[in-house]
C-alpha cells in the first residue's frame, strides 16, 4: 500500500484527490495546520473523512513539515495548500506570498531533508501567464503574472523545477487550467453563478452582481484534473504539463449555461459591476493539453456543460436544505 501526504486537504483539489488516490488504495495523510478552524466539509461531502489520517502541520513551519513527512513517509507528495483566491491576493499579497509560495519551498526542502526519494507534485496554474505571449498557452509559453496569487505560484512553480534540477528529486508541476466542481468555494466566480442561479430559481435572491463578464477561461471538472495529478507522478521522468480542456469560453457564456440549466434568461438577473473587476485583468486563457495527451494518456471527460450542469444541480440541493 503506497502512502500518499496531501497538503489543502480540506480544499477542492485535496479533497477530490484523496478520494481518488483511496480508490487506488492508497492510505492517504493530510497536512492540517491549526493557526485557524478548519472545515471538512468537502471530505465529509465525498464520505471519506474517517479514511484519511490527519497530520499536525503548517507550510510556514520548516520542523512541522518534516516531521510531518516522517509520520507518513510518503512514496508520493501532493502541494495542494494555497491562499488561492486571486482577489484575496491583492489585499492580502504578503500571506499569499508566504502561504503559496515559500510555504512551497519549505516542503520541498523537508522532503530534500527527510525523504528525498519522494515524488512530489506541485499544483501550478495557468495564472501564471496572466499577460498572455501567444493565443494558446503550453509548457514553453513565457509566464507574466498578473496577480501576487499568480506571483507567488511562480516563485513555488520555479522552486519545484530548481530542486529538481539541483538535487535530482522526483519534482513535477501540473499547471492547471481553471477547474470547478460542486466543492469549489463560493467566493470563485463558477459557484458565484451557479449558486446565484439555485437562489434566484428559489425565489431567495433577485440578481447577480459580477465583474467583467468577458473574461474567458478554459474551464474542466476539478474530478478530472486530479486523475492528471496522479498521472503525473507515475510518469516515468519528472518534468511538467499544461492540464487543460483546450476550450474557453467566457464569464458570459458561464452564467448563460448556468441559467440555461434552470430555464432563466441570464440578462434578467445578471449585473456586471465594475467595481469587482480586478487591479490587473487576464483577459484569456487557453491550454494546450496535447504533451499530457499524448504521454500521461490523460484527457478530461466532463464537458462543460455537464460540469455547469452539475454544480447547479448540487448547489439547488444545498439550497433547498437550508
Amino acid at each position: 500500500m503506497k502512502h500518499a501526504l496531501i497538503t489543502g486537504i480540506t480544499g477542492q483539489d485535496g479533497a477530490y484527490l484523496a478520494q481518488f488516490l483511496l480508490g487506488k488504495q492508497y492510505q492517504v495523510f493530510g497536512l492540517l495546520p491549526r493557526r485557524t478552524g478548519n472545515s471538512y466539509e468537502r471530505l465529509d461531502y465525498l464520505g471519506i473523512r474517517g479514511e484519511i489520517q490527519l497530520l499536525e502541520g503548517d507550510l510556514n513551519d520548516l520542523s512541522s513539515l518534516i516531521r510531518a513527512v516522517n509520520q507518513a513517509q510518503p512514496e508520493e507528495v501532493y502541494n495542494m495548500a494555497a491562499q488561492s483566491f486571486v482577489g484575496t491576493s491583492w489585499t492580502q499579497p504578503v500571506l499569499t506570498a508566504q502561504v503559496t509560495g515559500l510555504g512551497c519551498l519549505n516542503l520541498l526542502e523537508a522532503l530534500r531533508l527527510a525523504q528525498p526519494e519522494a515524488k512530489f507534485y506541485q499544483a501550478s496554474t495557468s495564472e501564471m501567464y496572466g499577460m498572455i505571449k501567444q493565443p494558446v498557452q503550453d509548457e514553453s509559453t513565457p509566464f507574466h503574472p498578473r496577480s501576487p496569487y499568480g506571483v507567488a505560484k511562480l516563485f513555488a512553480h520555479w522552486s519545484t523545477v530548481n530542486y529538481r534540477e539541483s538535487f535530482a528529486m522526483f519534482a513535477s508541476c501540473g499547471i492547471a487550467f481553471n477547474h470547478e466542481s460542486p466543492l469549489r468555494g463560493l467566493e470563485f466566480v463558477s459557484r458565484k453563478v451557479t449558486d446565484g442561479v439555485a437562489r434566484i430559481k428559489l425565489g431567495k435572491q433577485q440578481k447577480i452582481n459580477l465583474g467583467n463578464l468577458e473574461a474567458c477561461r478554459d474551464w474542466g471538472y476539478a474530478g478530472d484534473y486530479v486523475r492528471g495529478f496522479w498521472k503525473i507522478l507515475q510518469h516515468p521522468q519528472a518534468t511538467d504539463f499544461v492540464l487543460a480542456t483546450g476550450e474557453t469560453r467566457s464569464v458570459r457564456d458561464l452564467c448563460s449555461a448556468a441559467f440555461r440549466a434552470v430555464g432563466l434568461n441570464y440578462e434578467d438577473h445578471v449585473v456586471s459591476d465594475p467595481g469587482q473587476f480586478r487591479p490587473a485583468e487576464v483577459d484569456v486563457l487557453l491550454g494546450d493539453p496535447r504533451k499530457a495527451n499524448e504521454e500521461l494518456g490523460w484527457r478530461p471527460e466532463t464537458s462543460f456543460d455537464e460540469l455547469i450542469q452539475m454544480m447547479v444541480e448540487a448547489d439547488l440541493k444545498r439550497v433547498r436544505a437550508e
